[in-house]
């Protein structure tokens, strides 16, 4: 992000995990909500078990709010269902993934699926969080008006589909 984060919200993210149907993986691992605050329990802490699924603590990350992106954070309110992309990395290793990042705007969400290797999904976006976000907004939106670009090619207005000059033009 090009400007400083301006409120820091911390979190919470809580994972479950299913029982593969595939021969080459044992489970699959989703974020499953996000927690306002820091829970007082460890990283991978078991939450229960319910059937084939089993709910951890994953750990905690910080929902960094920027007066930059507020336009990205009032598509995202004003939607349905608000939400939260959250950004898993495997580990290798035990435990399985690492609580990257949280966010509440929906281009870096998309962002961190474009490398491929992280595990990046969506939850409801709890009540207090979006109170928080909603907050931000009023206070720091600008709106800033769309100028459209003007063109400074000589053949523009004498082009055909695709911008390609026609048959007639030298």
């Amino acid at each position: 992000m090009s400007s400083a984060a301006l409120v820091s919200i911390p979190v919470g993210v809580v994972v479950e995990r299913h029982r593969a149907t595939s021969p080459w993986l044992d489970f699959v691992w989703r974020p499953a909500s996000v927690l306002p605050g820091v829970p007082s329990a460890e990283p991978w802490t078991p939450l229960g078990t319910t059937g084939d699924t089993a709910m951890f603590f994953a750990g905690t990350a910080t929902i960094a709010l920027h007066r930059t992106e507020t336009a990205n954070y009032i598509g995202n309110i004003e939607s349905s269902t608000p939400l939260l992309w959250v950004v898993l990395r495997a580990t290798g290793g035990e435990p399985p993934y690492e609580v990257v990042a949280v966010t509440a705007d929906p281009a870096e969400g998309e962002a961190y699926t474009e490398a491929g290797n992280d595990l990046v999904e969506t939850v409801p976006m709890p009540g207090s969080i979006r109170e928080a976000l909603e907050a931000f907004v009023v206070q720091h939106h600008v709106e800033r008006p769309f100028f459209k670009r003007q063109r400074d090619d000589a053949y523009a207005g004498r082009r055909g589909r695709g911008g390609k000059p026609r048959e007639d033009e030298p």
